[in-house]
């Protein structure tokens, strides 16, 4: 096996068997051959953890791949148009005997200009400040503690923050001009970036530096935030949990015509402690925190009080006519997670949603949270949730985690 190829499935699996880094199908990583001709990426519609050496990467000719950020024409074309073409031209410049028909990564443009060894994940603990109000200040203050300091990733310093775009192109061009301007005052391009409402990027030379830094700057992360307290709740009869299956169900069918199974996922420290806060409702009543967020479960999750189906209809409706999507999880007070969603795909909002009630959590601590506006939303939902999509109906069946159980 291509040496850029084991270390590539060495660092996804490694780093896609943890929740709390990456969550559902989400994050890609790269590396690129020694030659510096090839790319090595992941393959849409595979979850980091499942790669291995028969399926989910592709391989791809660096210089076409770069050959796009070049292209000022792409950025003069109409979004949809703009995103079409450049996943035809990935499409083009993959070099490989890989016969499914996946795609490499829509981002794999953005891995081209960084270093050798690339790891993009979702980790929880970096949420933390990208979905933040106070989230770069913080991010700052973090960072510079360390400067002065003996530390395993001083020499991977300082790290970049990247504002807000919109995934896909905007994205790359945006980080491309941002790595340009760090290399000329730096002399080197970034190891560590932080993407504002999106995640972490780790740029290194290898991967095992980019393993090890990766776990150095989440352990960096978590110190600053708080533990998640545990609180004692009763456990819902069988009976409350079958009536509220039935209420959302019926509710997703009164308001959006959608005959969708309502799945209960038992109730965790992390969901028990959420459910407990005053505030839970205020926290809940808010636009999606990521891109992820939105596709996969429509926004945010709905808080209920009382899971009758009037009431859990008229909370539907009311998205719906504020042209916002319907929810597909909900948390019931005192009762716990569910989600209404078709049975492959229901773990993975399971998921997405738990580490979005952390998120937001946290967020309270950091100056409150940090949302995509109407305009991003809108973006996103014309073009990036379809490919989303596609994305989602190739992949198999996601496993179950262990940090969100699916109830009996």
């Amino acid at each position: 096996m291509n040496k850029a190829l084991a270390d590539l499935i060495k660092i996804s699996n490694a780093t896609g068997k943890d929740s709390t880094l990456v969550q559902g199908g989400g994050g890609n990583t790269s590396v690129k051959t020694a030659d510096g001709k090839y790319m090595f990426i992941k393959a849409s519609g595979t979850a980091l953890k499942d790669m291995n050496s028969r399926r989910g990467w592709r391989r791809l000719r660096l210089e076409r791949v770069l050959s796009i950020i070049n292209d000022k024409s792409i950025a003069k074309l109409s979004v949809n148009k703009r995103e079409i073409e450049v996943v035809n031209r990935l499409l083009d410049a993959c070099d490989d005997k890989v016969a499914t028909g996946a795609r490499p990564s829509v981002e794999s443009h953005l891995h081209a200009f960084l270093d050798k060894c690339i790891i993009h994940l979702h980790p929880i603990a970096v949420a933390a400040y990208v979905n933040s109000k106070n989230g770069r200040k913080e991010f700052e203050r973090l960072f510079k503690q360390i400067e002065n300091q003996k530390s395993k990733i001083k020499n991977s310093l300082p790290p970049l923050w990247v504002p807000y775009a919109d995934p896909g192109f905007m994205l790359a061009k945006k980080i491309a001009n941002l790595v340009t301007a760090y290399q000329k005052q730096s002399g080197k391009k970034p190891a560590i970036l932080f993407l504002e409402k999106h995640g972490l990027f780790i740029s290194t030379g290898t991967a095992a530096k980019a393993l090890q830094l990766v776990r150095e700057v989440i352990r960096l992360c978590k110190s600053k935030l708080p533990a998640v307290k545990s609180v004692r709740i009763k456990t819902p009869a069988v009976r409350d949990i079958t009536a509220a299956k039935s209420a959302i169900g019926k509710a997703v069918l009164n308001a959006t015509g959608q005959n969708l199974p309502a799945s209960y996922f038992k109730t965790t420290k992390l969901i028990a402690a959420f459910m407990a806060r005053k505030d839970a409702a205020k926290l809940l009543n808010t636009p999606a925190l990521n891109p992820d967020e939105l596709v996969y479960a429509n926004g945010s999750a709905l808080w209920i009080e009382n899971y009758d189906v009037k009431t859990i209809t008229g909370k539907l409706k009311s998205l719906v006519r504020k042209r916002q999507k319907p929810a597909s999880a909900f948390i019931i007070k005192d009762v716990g997670l569910f989600v209404a969603a078709e049975k492959k795909i229901a773990p993975t909002i399971a998921e997405i949603t738990a580490g979005s009630l952390l998120v937001r959590m946290y967020a309270t601590k950091f100056g409150g949270i940090l949302t995509l506006n109407k305009r991003q939303q809108d973006f996103i939902n014309t073009w990036e949730a379809e490919a989303f999509r596609r994305k989602v109906a190739s992949r198999p069946c996601v496993s179950r985690r262990k940090s969100v159980q699916r109830g009996k």
